[in-house]
């Protein structure tokens, strides 16, 4: 590829994030200001209890609608690349034809649990986690596939390749069946010593259809001809292959030297520290990420439900959306709030990795209104969090500022709980809040194809500093949190 932007009038590079309720994009000029975004949203269907889908041809349909919303402000000459983020694990799979069988199944799916526990079991589970860096689960896409095998023979005989969710759109545009390291961990089954597919694993995981050659992330590829034309794009105009969300969700934010920390939150919550060296945890407490720089990994762990949990109380509660939950949280006067264990998922793959956690709320009293539920939903994320960070200290990581943006970590009375509970300063975003994978995925592409370097998410500007007094407060807090989900697992 050119060394410089591609073609020779482009100037911006299109980073585009495939997240769980939504595709996101956005286009940075060459000094790394956003100029323009887009977003568009498609359904998920569970269809059964514990069931997570969605049809690849929604997301296909969001494509075409943000690369239309960011063409309105950036003409495609402008256009010099695009890069892909994506959602990880959500498995899809092809027939020979590379069409899409059946629904996606994504990362939320909790049917596929006892494949998980099973091939963890064959696997040996600490050998497993040693050459992989995972804790091999039912959300994990090996697992997923097993339970289609035995539960769905029609489509799996039907199946030649599998794939993950940025892997079927970076097949759409470009036309070649492949992956990068981060989403290849995502499948349970690649070695992050050796850099590929692990053969002992693949043939532990029984019969197979094709895995997607693993490739760098900066690993560039052109636009076919026909989808350029469907979209309004240049034929040929590079596609970066990308990297996991959580990866661009970090890079974006600017946490890329060793020791950084990144809190991204979403429907989920990622906090992923950087490090150049790789780390495993002897009580499995983190995942072991391969980043987009070579050599640098991220210790990653994932609060399953922290968006879409507020999500759903504000529904059960007629609170119109997400943030107007956290202001209802902000304003409770409630002298003792119930405890609210968030593990709504259900499970938990933080820092406490067990699938067998569930929701709970104790401590109930006529007393208690709607602001004071949500206050203990948040309160519950915050302890969580906290736990993760704990977990990054443990194995050298110093308490130096958190990278924070997203979801709910956009409210300042949200990221004042979580410094006050973590005793860390928070940097926050000063541009608005952007989609920080997309902005990642932007990145990583202006680096591949024009050997720009952006200085990441704009979040030095702003710091919020733990208050002088909380910890005390957030110490009863924790351990009140502790008796509870301590109590739960004896009970259950």
């Amino acid at each position: 590829m050119p060394s410089r932007p591609w073609p020779a009038t482009a100037d911006v590079y299109v980073g585009l994030d495939l997240g769980t309720s939504g595709l996101k994009g956005v286009a940075v000029d060459l000094a790394g200001t956003v100029i323009a975004r887009g977003h568009a949203r498609y359904a998920t269907h569970r269809p059964t209890e514990g069931a997570s889908e969605q049809d690849p041809a929604d997301w296909l349909t969001a494509t075409a609608t943000v690369v239309a919303q960011l063409l309105v402000e950036v003409p495609a000459e402008r256009w010099a690349g695009i890069g892909l983020s994506a959602m990880l694990p959500t498995l899809v799979t092809l027939d020979g034809e590379a069409r899409a069988i059946g629904p996606a199944i994504t990362w939320e799916d909790g049917r596929a649990e006892e494949y998980g526990t099973q091939f963890r079991t064959t696997s040996g589970a600490d050998e497993l986690y040693r050459r992989t860096g995972q804790w091999v689960d039912g959300r994990y896409l090996i697992p997923m596939w097993q339970r289609l095998y035995v539960e769905e023979p029609a489509r799996a005989a039907a199946t030649t390749t599998l794939l993950a969710a940025k892997d079927f759109l970076l097949h759409h545009l470009t036309g070649q069946l492949c992956t990068d390291p981060s989403t290849a961990a995502g499948f349970g089954c690649y070695d992050l010593r050796v850099g590929s597919w692990d053969d002992a694993l693949t043939t532990l995981a029984g019969p197979l259809p094709q895995l997607p050659t693993v490739v760098p992330s900066d690993h560039i590829l052109g636009l076919l001809p026909d989808i350029a034309d469907s979209l309004g794009l240049a034929p040929g105009l590079p596609v970066c292959v990308g990297a996991a969300d959580s990866v661009l969700g970090a890079l974006g934010m600017g946490a890329r030297q060793a020791g950084d920390v990144a809190y991204v939150a979403g429907t989920s919550t990622v906090i992923l520290g950087v490090t150049d060296e790789l780390i495993l945890d002897a009580e499995h407490r983190f995942l072991v990420t391969p980043m987009a720089a070579p050599g640098q990994w991220g210790l990653e762990m994932d609060l399953l439900a922290t968006g879409s949990a507020l999500r759903w109380l504000a529904d059960l509660l007629g609170v119109d959306d997400e943030p107007a939950a956290v202001r209802l949280a902000a304003e409770s006067n409630a002298v003792a709030s119930p405890v609210f264990l968030p593990y709504v998922a259900p499970g938990e793959q933080g820092a406490l990795w067990d699938p067998t956690l569930t929701g709970t709320l104790l401590g109930l009293n006529l007393s208690h209104q709607r602001g004071d539920l949500v206050l203990a939903l948040v309160q519950g994320i915050v302890i969580e969090s906290v736990r993760c960070l704990a977990a990054l200290e443990s194995v050298g990581f110093e308490r130096r500022p958190l990278y924070v943006a997203g979801g709910s970590a956009t409210d300042p009375w949200f990221r004042q709980q979580l410094a006050d509970a973590s005793g860390r300063p928070i940097l926050t975003p000063t541009d608005g809040d952007s989609d920080y994978s997309a902005l990642g995925a932007a990145a990583l592409v202006a680096q591949a194809v024009g050997g720009i370097a952006f200085d990441g998410g704009a979040l030095s500007g702003v710091t919020v500093e733990p208050a002088s007094d909380s910890a005390p407060h957030w110490a009863a807090v924790a351990a009140r949190h502790e008796r509870a989900r301590e109590a739960v697992q004896q009970a259950r």
